[in-house]
């Protein structure tokens, strides 16, 4: 029997509609971040089979110890613990059971480890951790349990071009931008927040509270701890919250360069201060764990971690994955040796481009931590313009065939700084994409 008449034909006028989160441009993926990733999928360089292809400098992954993590996950998985302690045995526990609370096991040493990469500076009860699958899926649901739609969060510039989508895209609240600039390093000043601040109440938006990266992305630096207790008092005076996504914390080069935003809580007796403060983390960048897809909030608040542990049911962490990184997040000479090691290797690299950027005539913003460093293009620029640097970015993509990540794809409101990312390739990639970086410089040398 065939479809009704009525059903069988078909207009432009009668397109079956979706909702506005699908076709919202809120996604952000026609942003130059993205476009740069298009053009690496399209033509990637590989040393053997593609030389002349398009290097990844766009992509904040960390490669530089994975032989560590490779060697004691084999060891592992050849000792049969792959499933916990039970063995092979608990492949019935781990495939039957899911505790969306996350192992106890897990969050526990969870906590130890994020205990470990501050120097002990700053404790964290494992009963306030909620396990999340990676830190876009924390900061996504923390804004959906500090915000409503139309309200909105006050971000330093520059930030990570992906917290346009994180933070606004399904849940329908705005960004207003706290701008920074190169005159301070690009530090938050109480007046920079004072001023976003206004911008927002004067656009009758209601913020519900600051959310910075520490150390930042894509700045490759530390938040310094006058910066922090100003944050917080801002936050207190206002009565909104602090979010603080530490992400990188444990790739500080010095650990002693680094504080976290716990380590001020910790001697705050006043519940009411501190439970505004809450903390993103994730095994993706600190151990170069991307895939294993596990990240957490910390928060100080019952509620908050009361309700973030309802929603994580939409975003849980398999029971293998938790079983597996317990046991080698426990292992206490690994992981002294991996933080180390992890944090020499990275100051190596973060040397070994700066000083090759440097030979060129190339500035960076001092830095101190991350994956990544801030590079200063902007005497190449043919306009001061946003237009100029998309311009100057469009011809290291085509020509130089390298992705790199321009400022104003960060929000940055000065023109010609970008971010080039340096722990996702191999040495040898990186010293191949120096050389065109001299040659292209060469080149604009001589004409």
């Amino acid at each position: 029997m065939g479809l009704p008449l009525m059903m069988e034909t078909s207009s432009n006028d009668n397109k079956v509609e979706l909702s506005r989160v699908a076709v919202s441009d809120t996604h952000g993926e026609d942003s130059p971040y993205f476009a740069g990733w298009k053009a690496y999928d399209e033509n990637p360089y590989d040393e053997t089979h593609n030389p002349s292809g398009v290097i990844q400098m766009g992509l904040a992954e960390n490669q530089v110890s994975f032989d560590l993590l490779e060697s004691y996950l084999e060891k592992k998985n050849q000792e049969g613990s792959m499933w916990g302690s039970k063995g092979a045995s608990g492949f019935r526990e781990n495939a039957l059971f899911q505790d969306y609370h996350g192992l106890k096991t897990f969050r526990q040493a969870m906590a130890s480890f994020m205990e470990k990469i501050r120097g002990g500076k700053a404790r964290f009860d494992p009963d306030r951790i909620v396990l999340t699958a990676g830190a876009t899926a924390a900061n996504e649901l923390l804004t959906f349990i500090l915000a409503n739609p139309n309200d909105a969060l006050l971000v330093p510039t520059p930030y990570y071009p992906g917290f346009d989508r994180d933070l606004r895209w399904r849940t329908g609240v705005r960004i207003v931008p706290i701008h920074c600039d190169s005159s301070n390093h690009f530090q938050i000043t109480p007046e920079a927040l004072e001023t976003a601040y206004e911008t927002a109440r004067d656009a009758n938006i209601r913020v519900r509270g600051v959310l910075i990266t520490n150390p930042s992305n894509p700045l490759g630096a530390t938040v310094q701890r006058k910066v922090l207790e100003d944050l917080l008092d801002f936050c207190v005076r206002k009565n909104i919250h602090l979010v603080s996504d530490e992400i990188y914390s444990g790739s500080v080069f010095h650990a002693s360069e680094f504080t976290s935003v716990a380590e001020i809580v910790e001697n705050i007796d006043d519940v009411s201060v501190k439970e505004r403060v809450h903390i993103v983390y994730s095994l993706s960048k600190d151990l170069g764990l991307p895939g294993f897809r596990v990240g957490t909030i910390y928060s100080y608040n019952d509620n908050v971690v009361r309700t973030a542990r309802r929603m994580s049911s939409f975003t849980l962490v398999s029971s293998q994955t938790q079983h597996m990184l317990a046991s080698m997040l426990s292992d206490e000479e690994f992981t002294e040796k991996y933080i180390r090691l992890n944090r020499e290797r990275l100051r190596r690299r973060y040397e070994t481009i700066v000083e090759g950027l440097k030979k060129e005539g190339i500035e960076c913003l001092k830095g101190n931590a991350g994956l990544f460093c801030w590079m200063n293009l902007g005497f190449l620029l043919n306009t001061k313009t946003k237009e100029g640097e998309l311009e100057l970015w469009d011809v290291i993509l085509k020509e130089l065939k390298l992705n790199i990540s321009p400022g104003s794809s960060c929000h940055c409101s000065e023109f010609g700084w970008f971010r080039v990312c340096f722990a996702n390739m191999s040495e040898k990639t990186l010293e191949i994409a120096l050389k065109r970086i001299h040659e292209f410089m060469d080149r604009r040398r001589r004409f």
